[in-house]
């Protein structure tokens, strides 16, 4: 923006989110201690904002309201006003949504919540108007409501205001119950998804619907457990419909957040980061049970659509691109019929109009989200060609329609780059690019590591959260780059990440740089009292509430991210002491996970991991040579949710007990399945190794 009107603080920050804001006419202060000494000093309430750039309605209320100059003056009259960038700050994320979702019933962004100066909440929502609509007050109105109160019933105001913090402290002081964990829990789960589970459609639940990778996962886990075909077809029918959805970017690649409707067709077209690396490992998991062509063209499209749009040129993955461009919420991704026409010509365009549902009528605001309407043998009959006539000619649409695309104004990229999204990223990207042959893919998960681990770490070895590339900012936090203390979903999800590296690559250095962050995680974060992990470290500055938070939303908990990678790491170094604090986190949500499938499915993943059988593959040989490649083809073709790799190559010493004793078999390259740690003869045939496998 040239020759702003306005200018406040948030011009110095560096998240986009905040950058978005620096011209608003309102007094924006970034969560900082200034910001809490004002509002003391003045004996003002806080009204904290709260919300992330790809978020179409922050858009809209920036619009409506903090772009307004009379409801800026009343919000600088009345209130220190501080904006937050969840993505950076998910701990003041998760404090503060579920106040409003224990004041309100229900939460989302942007968060509206007002505290008294010492930061506890007192009265909150999302989303508000700027005159009253559908039962909701105008943002005026309560700006002036709530200032009002804070004035005049100042003792209801801090009752309440304590009430509410008190409640927010239970996850931290949650103690173990029972000590028993059993199979039983893993089998009523699935029968409670059974419950949420729409038969017709995929997916949890009617609209909007998120594609929750994670209890799909989970899903699968317990049909590799039992052979429950129910499990199975819970998983495929959601990742078939979703595929076939507007959710599904048919040109591009990549998933957009989750879909408004029940049939997968309008989503919110913001594309998240995390999203599509879970997405990612799920189509994998199904792809390796099923090999079915149509998930293996989605994971293709997907790691392209990373590889090209969502990596910066050092290494890192960026955070998100927004629902809108222009101004306009989905514009970059609808069509017309004319334009299509145009675009490819009259043969093509009726053949693809027929298979992605494109009409003159639309099903979007007038114009078209691409979906697949039909078959591909249903529009051979129609226009009277072949199947693979057909097939080709919609790959050829799409490529002339992608071209086309590309010139259209791109919505907004936040190119900041988180530690945990990447984290989930790397992994994302380790296992796809071993699994399908897509060495670009394990290179870019490799420079994503040596990045994080290079430009996101501190002097101490700690980690930092955030990393934004210096210019973005006019004031100090320009030249820093690299800021925030990282939070515990940023240590597990990078853990678990160069464990899956190491899995892929067997280069030890993965492996000890996840040793010794997992021993960073558990001097910061663990509660060596009541068990489980907090959100925040021991030197991270004092909020009202030191939370634990174990609820996988769209992006895995914290804990339940610990609690996987503790699992695995206790197999690979044979490690009593992990296995023993991710069973602890399991514990403190025994009965929960279970009553509330959907808000756990990483963390029920991690219990069918403890539960089931310990399964070690030992293998000896030269990760490049032919024989040691063939043993490595089964493994990674298989769904082995439950197994981990080791690999020692010849004259190598290794301090891994897995590998201890282990060596070539009559010069060949040799795989050992052990459970718990008793292992089979060993093999040297890939088909003894998947007889293996399959017993």
């Amino acid at each position: 923006m040239s020759n702003p009107t306005h200018t406040n603080r948030l011009v110095n920050e560096t998240s986009p989110y905040l950058l978005q804001h620096a011209h608003n006419p309102v007094d924006w202060y970034a969560w900082a201690p200034e910001a809490l000494e004002k509002a003391r000093t003045e004996d003002k309430p806080i009204f904290l904002s709260i919300g992330y750039s790809a978020c179409h309605w922050c858009h809209v209320m920036e619009r409506e309201s903090f772009e307004n100059e009379p409801t800026a003056k009343l919000m600088n009259d009345l209130f220190v006003n501080i904006k937050v960038d969840r993505e950076e700050r998910p701990d003041l994320d998760s404090i503060y949504m579920e106040a409003v979702q224990a004041m309100t019933g229900q939460g989302g962004w942007p968060m509206s919540v007002f505290l008294t100066p010492d930061g506890q909440p007192f009265y909150g929502g999302t989303y508000y108007p700027p005159e009253p609509r559908y039962g909701i007050p105008a943002f005026r109105q309560v700006l002036t409501s709530v200032a009002s109160a804070y004035r005049t019933k100042r003792d209801q105001i801090f009752e309440q205001a304590q009430k509410l913090t008190d409640l927010l402290q239970r996850t931290g002081e949650l103690a173990i119950a029972a000590n028993e964990l059993s199979t039983t829990l893993l089998d009523e789960a699935v029968k409670q998804l059974l419950q949420y589970f729409d038969s017709e459609e995929g997916g949890f639940g009617s609209q909007p619907k998120f594609p929750q990778p994670m209890t799909l996962d989970f899903a699968m886990t317990q049909y590799a457990r039992t052979g429950d075909l129910d499990a199975l077809y819970m998983a495929e029918l959601t990742l078939e419909r979703m595929a076939a959805g507007g959710i599904y970017d048919h040109l591009g690649g990549g998933f957009h957040r989750y879909s408004v409707d029940a049939v997968w067709l309008v989503p919110h077209f913001e594309k998240m980061l995390y999203d599509n690396a879970q997405l990612l490992r799920t189509y994998l998991h199904a792809w390796q049970i099923t090999k079915q062509p149509a998930y293996r063209r989605v994971l293709d499209e997907t790691i392209d659509y990373v590889l090209r749009e969502m990596t910066a040129p050092e290494g890192g993955f960026y955070s998100t691109q927004d629902a809108d461009s222009e101004g306009v919420e989905g514009k970059f991704f609808i069509w017309t019929p004319d334009e299509i026409e145009r675009i490819v010509g009259v043969e093509a365009a009726r053949i693809f109009n027929l298979y992605y549902g494109v009409s003159a009528r639309g099903n979007f605001e007038g114009e078209n989200i691409l979906h697949v309407n039909s078959t591909a043998e249903a529009v051979a009959k129609q226009v009277g060609l072949r199947t693979e006539q057909v097939e080709n000619s919609l790959a050829d649409s799409r490529q002339k329609l992608f071209v086309a695309r590309e010139k259209r104004i791109k919505p907004n990229r936040d190119e900041k780059i988180l530690t945990e999204w990447n984290g989930l990223m790397i992994h994302a990207l380790a296992e796809c690019g071993t699994t399908l042959d897509r060495s670009d893919a394990l290179q870019s998960a490799q420079n994503a590591a040596n990045f994080v681990l290079t430009r996101m770490s501190q002097p101490d070895g700690k980690l930092y959260r955030s990393y934004k590339a210096a210019g973005s900012g006019t004031g100090e936090l320009q030249n820093t780059p690299a800021r925030l203390n990282a939070y515990l979903e940023d240590y597990a999800a990078l853990t678990r990440a160069l464990v899956a590296l190491y899995e892929a690559t067997f280069d030890l250095r993965w492996l000890g740089e996840a040793t010794r962050l997992t021993r960073l995680m558990i001097e910061q974060f663990g509660d060596a009292q009541n068990g489980g992990f907090f959100q925040t470290g021991v030197d991270h500055e004092q909020l009202v509430v030191r939370r634990k938070d174990f609820v996988d939303n769209a992006i895995p908990s914290g804990n339940s991210l610990a609690a996987e990678t503790l699992l695995r790491l206790a197999v690979l170094l044979d490690n009593d002491t992990y296995r023993k604090a991710a069973t602890q986190i399991l514990l403190l949500m025994k009965e929960t996970m279970v009553r509330q499938p959907t808000g756990f499915g990483r963390l029920l993943g991690a219990l069918n991991t403890l539960l089931s059988p310990s399964q070690e593959i030992a293998l000896a040989g030269d990760p490049e040579a032919a024989d040691t490649q063939k043993l490595l083809h089964v493994i990674q073709h298989s769904y082995l949710p439950n197994t981990v790799v080791a690999l020692k190559r010849p004259e190598e010493s290794t301090l891994l007990p897995l590998l201890e004793g282990r060596g070539l078999v009559n010069g060949q390259a040799a795989a050992y399945v052990c459970e718990n740690y008793a292992c089979k003869l060993p093999v040297t045939e890939a088909k003894a190794l998947a007889n293996l496998l399959q017993r």
